[in-house]
C-alpha cells in the first residue's frame, strides 16, 4: 500500500503502529487501575498534625437574661460568668446528683472498680503502649508499594469476637444484652 510519493506505508507498519498503541492505551488503564485502589486513610492516620480547631473544646453559651436588679456588681477577678456552662455540673445534675456533692453512690462504684488497684496515669501508658506498637508493626510491615491500609491487619490480633465474648460472660452468669445480628 502506498500513498503520497516519501510516505510509503505498509501492511506491516500499520499492524505495528496498532501494536504500540494498543500497548499505550493497556499502559494507561493500568495507571487509571491502580489509581483508584488508593483510599482516604485520614480516620486511621493517628499520628497527622491537625492546625484546625477542635469541635469539642467549643461550648454554646446560656441565653442572655436581664437580672432581677440592673446595679452592677462588684468585679469578681476569676470568677463565674453567669452565661458560661457548666458540662461537669450539668451531667451531674442529668443525672440525679448535685455540682457540690456529686452522684449518689459515686464513692461506692469507684471503690468496687478499684478494688484491684488503679495505675496512674493509664492514659499517657496505654498511649505509650501503642505508639511502640505501631512502631513495631510499621517496621515489620515491610515493603508496601501501593500504599494500603494496614490499620486493620496490625490490629487483628487484638480484636474481640463478639459471639464468642457473649457466650463466655453468659457460661460465667453474666447478664449480657442480646448482640445484633451477625451478617
Amino acid at each position: 500500500m502506498t500513498g503520497a510519493p516519501g510516505c510509503a506505508m505498509t501492511v506491516q507498519g500499520m499492524q505495528q503502529g496498532d501494536g504500540r498503541m494498543r500497548k499505550a492505551m493497556l499502559a494507561g488503564l493500568a495507571l487509571l487501575m491502580l489509581g483508584a485502589c488508593a483510599g482516604d486513610r485520614r480516620l486511621h492516620d493517628l499520628d497527622r498534625g491537625l492546625d484546625g480547631p477542635d469541635e469539642f473544646s467549643v461550648l454554646p453559651s446560656l441565653p442572655l437574661e436581664i437580672p432581677a436588679s440592673l446595679v452592677l456588681p462588684s468585679p469578681d477577678p476569676g470568677g463565674v460568668n453567669r452565661v458560661d456552662r457548666n458540662p461537669i455540673g450539668e451531667g451531674l445534675l442529668a443525672l440525679g446528683g448535685s455540682p457540690a456533692g456529686g452522684v449518689a453512690g459515686d464513692q461506692a462504684l469507684l471503690s468496687a472498680v478499684a478494688a484491684d488497684g488503679v495505675t496512674s496515669g493509664i492514659r499517657s501508658l496505654l498511649a505509650q503502649e501503642d505508639a511502640a506498637f505501631r512502631g513495631r508493626a510499621g517496621l515489620a510491615a515491610g515493603w508496601n508499594p501501593f500504599g494500603r491500609d494496614r490499620y486493620f491487619r496490625s490490629y487483628a490480633g487484638q480484636a474481640l469476637d463478639a459471639s464468642s465474648e457473649i457466650a463466655r460472660w453468659r457460661n460465667l452468669g453474666a447478664q449480657v444484652p442480646s448482640a445484633p445480628p451477625e451478617g
